[in-house]
């Protein structure tokens, strides 16, 4: 089974919902977690995971949280991503998930494969939101 990495940020706990359901899924699926907020996360987790989860809402025009999480995926490059599977998940108030689409295509453009076009729910995730994210820890950990 694989080393999976979740790194998350939140604010109102809806994302860190969807961050607990994906670690469920890894551990039912017999991966080795590492589960982590943005700020407790480094560039060389990353490096040492076979497989990633990254976290965050929309914020602000539909962007990454601008002090701590995009600051942190700044930091990564190829050299990091590359080939990696990467699930990415968020929740939103308003919008059209523009910051997730955005956010699917910068990640593929640094080389990782990332899984389907990432989950995103609309305030607190639902129960077809976390069996998704759930399905995605089970995806990366195998």
């Amino acid at each position: 089974m694989k080393k999976v990495l979740i790194v998350y940020w939140s604010s109102s706990g809806n994302t860190e919902l969807m961050a607990k359901q994906v670690a469920k899924g890894v551990e039912e699926a017999g991966g080795e977690l590492t589960l982590k907020t943005v700020g407790e996360a480094s560039v060389e987790m990353v490096k040492a995971a076979d497989a990633l989860a990254f976290g965050c809402p929309a914020m602000g025009d539909e962007a990454l949280e601008e002090e701590e999480m995009e600051p942190f995926i700044g930091k990564l490059s190829k050299a990091e991503l590359e080939n990696k599977a990467l699930g990415l998940f968020g929740s939103y108030d308003w919008g059209d998930g523009q910051w997730m689409r955005s956010w699917v295509d910068r990640m593929k453009g640094l080389g990782a494969n990332v899984d389907g076009e990432g989950i995103i729910a609309q305030l607190e995730p639902d129960k077809d939101v976390c069996d998704k994210c759930l399905e995605l820890g089970k995806r990366l950990a195998v």
